[in-house]
């Protein structure tokens, strides 16, 4: 198969994102990442911008990485200086980095207003940059800035541009679509024009996603003769990102029959891309191709019912595929298949009158307010309490929350949890940063002495929304509560016009949850 550079500019273009910002560390933990994915390059940054930048190559040349090469990334010489004395050509050669992406100007608009040159001068700026880095050992890679509307105002000009990067050993000629308004079809007679007239050279493809194009860009582009596309981990990057690395490399791999990166390494995007969320910071977006939580979530009773007559019916490729997984979503617009489904993936025996009650209870309690598409460990216990196999851990006897403000400011909340477990009544106190935090610390410190597991489990979201909001603060509210353990997340809901009880609710249904987990 014909093989496709891969060239990850998270660490660059990505980190342009608004709202987005990597420490060294965050930088580091990514590149070890992107090479343990197996991409061909990941650019580190722009050394001349500041310190961090330049330290970032210091420290990565220490973590040995197996299969990524670096690219430190800079521009074509001042065009008031010389190569030997420019800044940002000089910073590259200090990273000791193993290859260089350089960006040069191809729009002769910005040649003349930016730059304040002339063309011809441009041409020679170009050249000299790319020779200069050549001269000292390093991999060129040209990424030919605003390429497609440059070549659309004047053509024979970007050209030009390209052919003299290319004559001084440029390894790779970049098409740029910088301000990501080119639509594929652009694209792809562009490049194939770019690829037919330069016959032998490497040339890539860098979209920008102002049009929604990125990636149909990129793979226009890949049709048409590029062998190298550059992109970011989960699309982040300027203005509205850049192109999907994630649906790049498995359209590329499973679509176009061509070779990004190995299967098996394919098989871990969907982690990879859920990391880089984290370390950004950011909410995973759920509908993201391939790689999103809903990428491969059915809803749909009838689409659940073909797929499991056939997973082609409605899925373009297996989820495993890309480490992802399918997810049948229970809701009032379910039907039997969807309960099916769900007990045929927990390995319940599949008995259709107990699918008509699961999932007539369900429509009563989504009729009440509930939602268990983000909560499937509350569907779980509703499974098991109409199955009659739910044994509850402990007695709920009462609680009760105090909030006090005291003179000096200060805020104090405390709850107090009475149950039972077993023979022994428990009733004990505990503080908190308000009345769902000190709940939640009572709870938990009644059960760890029966329950040690319950020392792993952690609330790290929670999410209150009004039900029914016309009926002012009488509302009632849901309530969702994600929670972990060292080997996976789950969610709970709860429902009340009581706030504190619905998070209560929703509370209990998390260690419940862990708990008849871990008793199997």
């Amino acid at each position: 198969m014909t093989k496709i550079a891969i060239y990850d500019t998270t660490l660059r273009d990505g980190m342009q994102a608004e709202g987005v910002s990597f420490s060294l560390p965050d930088k580091l933990a990514i590149a070890q990442c992107l090479d343990g994915l197996g991409v061909d390059y990941i650019e580190g940054g722009y050394a001349a911008s500041n310190p961090k930048e330049m330290k970032f190559f210091h420290e990565v040349s220490k973590l040995g990485l197996e299969r990524s090469k670096m690219a430190a990334f800079g521009s074509t010489r001042r065009a008031d200086c010389t190569v030997e004395e420019d800044v940002s050509l000089n910073s590259i050669l200090a990273t000791k980095a193993p290859a260089a992406t350089i960006v040069g100007k191809t729009w002769d608009m910005h040649v003349e207003l930016v730059l304040g040159c002339s063309l011809d001068e441009n041409l020679t700026i170009c050249a000299e940059s790319v020779r200069y880095l050549k001269s000292k050992g390093l991999e060129a890679i040209f990424d030919a800035e605003h390429f497609f509307d440059g070549y659309k105002a004047n053509p024979e000009y970007a050209m030009k541009v390209l052919a003299a990067a290319a004559e001084a050993g440029a390894d790779a000629l970049v098409l740029c679509d910088t301000n990501g308004g080119s639509l594929p079809h652009q694209v792809a007679e562009i490049t194939a024009q770019v690829c037919r007239t330069l016959g032998s050279v490497v040339v890539g493809i860098h979209t920008h996603n102002d049009s929604d194009c990125a990636t149909a860009n990129s793979l226009a582009a890949i049709q048409a003769g590029a062998r190298h596309v550059q992109g970011t981990i989960n699309g982040m990057g300027e203005r509205c990102g850049n192109a999907n690395l994630c649906s790049v490399i498995p359209n590329l791999a499973f679509k176009m029959g061509l070779e990004p990166l190995s299967p098996e390494k394919i098989k871990s995007l969907t982690e990879v891309s859920r990391f880089v969320f984290e370390v950004a910071n950011l909410p995973p977006v759920m509908s993201l191709p391939y790689v999103g939580d809903s990428a491969f979530a059915h809803k749909a009773g009838l689409h659940v019912d073909a797929l499991r007559k056939n997973k082609l019916t409605y899925e373009h490729i297996d989820p495993a595929m890309v480490g992802n997984e399918r997810r049948f979503l229970i809701s009032e617009l379910s039907g039997k298949s969807n309960i099916l489904a769900e007990m045929e993936k927990a390995k319940i025996t599949q008995d259709k009158t107990l699918a008509r009650k699961i999932l007539a209870r369900v429509q009563e309690l989504e009729n009440e307010g509930y939602q268990f598409e983000a909560a499937t460990a509350s569907f779980d216990l509703l499974v098991r309490k109409i199955m009659g196999t739910f044994e509850p851990s402990f007695e709920m006897l009462k609680y009760h929350v105090d909030v006090e403000k005291r003179n000096s400011g200060q805020i104090v909340t405390e709850a107090t949890v009475k149950l039972q477990v077993g023979d022994r009544i428990e009733h004990v106190v505990g503080e908190g940063d308000g009345p769902v935090n000190a709940l939640d610390a009572a709870l938990r410190k009644s059960l760890e002495m029966f329950y040690p597991a319950l020392k792993e489990v952690q609330l790290f979201d929670y999410k209150v929304r009004v039900v029914n909001a016309k009926e002012g603060t009488a509302a009632r509210v849901r309530v969702v509560i994600q929670s972990r353990d060292k080997q996976s997340i789950w969610g709970t809901v709860g429902v009340s016009e009581n706030v504190i009880e619905a998070s209560w609710l929703a509370l209990v249904d998390s260690v419940e949850y862990k708990l008849q987990r871990a008793a199997g």
